[in-house]
């Protein structure tokens, strides 16, 4: 059951340390790296390719963005095992990987842009490689914050009696990694995974196509597509567009997020069958089929069997000599701190040199534009939580509603809701507030899909025993709610607020600058601050900006959201 496993002492164990007292050093410093690459820019690059709105360039535009997603994507999945690992394994880098992660997800997609598109077009000048890997990169920011957080989430969340059965087992690094730590995450990946992608699609048309310093840098892909016909006006190609966008993401819901969700299952920890578990076609088609069984026992696993006995030949040997290299190991992690330090302290002083040029009118401009855009992302959440945590458990608990809800779900969190902003804003024009009220509408849609996917995968994850449990015990609704639902997905749904908080802060910079038919439109706002910064290059108005969204974030995640994670950690986990 879900009872309270907390130490006294470290129950709240929200002390600040001398990490927290650096994290607002390590910002500065970090932005003021990615503006300064910006600001002296010296590579040169034509001019942006024209894209065609002809309708028989789609599938050529939908395959080459489909290749920049799955490079995304993995490069998303690897940092975020090994960055989770490390951070979880390691108590000295926990300190500096975590309040890092705060920083990183913080940032929003377009302050990322300068630095990346233009050091990598510095570095191919006159080349389109450059471009497209500043594309994969631009996505690869937007999709692998959560997947990071919900795994390092699974595996603090490991039970500890499983904990003590591998050492008692006395199983290596490598055994208790693959047997233990990797199949703790795989639900909470997969479910985030889906979420990652719907993230990469729904800023698919800012990483395509942007502007810099009335520099064009524009690659030919669906993004862009929308993007052109966005501008255009034209309904016609929009809504081809939108077709193509939902037909891919059915057909890779139907036959990679279904099989994934279904092969998950075997990943939870109950000990009574379920009686409803998620299905899929296409893998009972694999599990059936000859050609996947001889693969399987003929190649995957002599390949498996071959790397578990290596690892495991070495893993004594690595006990005798841990003590001789620990002392090396700690030098070096002291050496790589010291010299992070150093990089901190040297960029918050460059960092402070430039700002102290700024004029007061933009600190102004900085500050008012913060206020109005809390106030929209305080309201965001407070919308995103009453929709989506009873759909999402509803969803997550019955699979049968999920397999009819989950392909709507997806084609709605990954469709841009810039692209359908034409259509809303002829509407919102003629209502009070316009785009006031568009950017809350465009806010949510970009932020309340991270606590649905993570409500889904915490429901999905709760033993079917203790509903089992509920019913034998016949338990109102209502207890049902407060004493099992609730603190089944409590872990879940912090992880989900804390990275839908900062999706809500980058979705205010689509929704609170949008260029229609040629007209710009602007709501006030941080969010309309950081893009016009970027767009005419106004390098300090872009660092400060940029460093006060970052500082209240990460601010609102120390003192909210981190006692609450802690809190979801020592409280609401699982006793086997």
């Amino acid at each position: 059951m879900y009872q309270p496993t907390i130490d006294p002492k470290s129950k709240f164990s929200s002390r600040w340390s001398l990490g927290d007292v650096l994290l607002p050093l390590a910002i500065i410093a970090f932005i003021f790296i990615i503006v300064k690459t910006a600001r002296n820019f010296t590579g040169t690059y034509e001019s942006g390719y024209v894209v065609n709105l002809s309708l028989s360039f789609l599938p050529s535009y939908a395959l080459q963005t489909l290749v920049r997603m799955l490079a995304a994507y993995l490069i998303s999945l690897v940092f975020s095992l090994l960055y989770a690992y490390v951070a979880y394994r390691s108590a000295l880098w926990s300190k500096v990987l975590i309040p890092l992660l705060d920083v990183l997800q913080s940032i929003p997609v377009l302050s990322f842009l300068p630095a990346v598109v233009l050091a990598l077009v510095g570095l191919f000048p006159g080349q389109r490689l450059g471009i497209e890997i500043a594309s994969i990169l631009l996505i690869f920011t937007g999709m692998t914050w959560n997947m990071t957080f919900s795994f390092y989430q699974s595996l603090s969340s490991i039970p500890k009696e499983l904990i003590e059965a591998s050492q008692v087992y006395r199983l290596g690094a490598w055994q208790r990694f693959w047997t233990l730590e990797l199949p703790s995450g795989v639900v909470g990946l997969v479910w985030n995974s889906v979420m990652s992608v719907a993230g990469g699609w729904f800023f698919l048309m800012q990483t395509e196509s942007f502007t810099l310093s009335n520099r064009d840098f524009t690659l030919p892909g669906l993004g862009s597509f929308l993007k052109a016909a966005a501008d255009a006006g034209d309904n016609r190609a929009i809504f081809s567009g939108l077709a193509v966008l939902i037909g891919i993401i059915t057909i890779i819901d139907y036959f990679v997020w279904r099989p994934l969700i279904a092969w998950a299952e075997k990943f939870k920890n109950e000990t009574v069958e379920a009686a409803q578990v998620p299905e899929s076609r296409v893998l009972d088609f694999l599990r059936r089929s000859p050609t996947m069984r001889i693969i399987s026992d003929r190649l995957l696993m002599p390949i498996s069997e071959a790397v578990n006995h290596s690892f495991r030949r070495k893993a004594p040997s690595s006990l005798i000599s841990q003590h001789k290299t620990s002392k090396w190991i700690n030098w070096f992690n002291w050496l790589l701190v010291g010299l992070t330090g150093f990089i901190v302290l040297s960029g918050t002083l460059s960092a402070i040199a430039l700002l102290s040029h700024m004029p007061l009118s933009s600190w102004k401009q900085v500050a008012i534009g913060a206020l109005f855009t809390a106030i929209r992302v305080f309201i965001v959440l407070i919308i995103s939580l009453i929709i989506t945590v009873p759909i999402g458990v509803s969803i997550g608990r019955n699979p049968k509603l999920a397999q009819f809800l989950q392909p709507i779900v997806q084609i709605a969190a990954s469709v841009p809701a810039t692209a359908l902003f034409p259509v809303l804003l002829l509407y919102l024009g003629n209502m009070a507030g316009g785009l006031e009220i568009g950017a809350v509408i465009l806010m949510t849609l970009g932020s309340m899909w991270y606590i649905l996917f993570n409500v889904i995968a915490g429901a999905q994850a709760i033993p079917s025993e203790l509903f089992e449990a509920a019913r034998v015990y016949k338990l109102s609704p209502l207890q049902r709610w407060k004493t099992l639902i609730l603190p089944g997905i409590f872990p879940y749904l912090v992880t989900g607020i804390i990275t839908a908080v900062g999706g809500a802060w980058n979705a205010s910079i689509a929704g609170e600058y949008v260029k229609f038919q040629g007209r710009v439109l602007t709501a006030t706002g941080l969010g309309s601050t950081i893009t016009q910064a970027s767009d005419v290059g106004d390098f300090p108005l872009l660092l400060a900006s940029t460093i006060v969204m970052s500082l209240l974030v990460v601010t609102t995640n120390r003192l909210v959201w981190r006692p609450l994670y802690r809190l979801a950690q020592v409280k609401y986990q699982l006793v086997v």
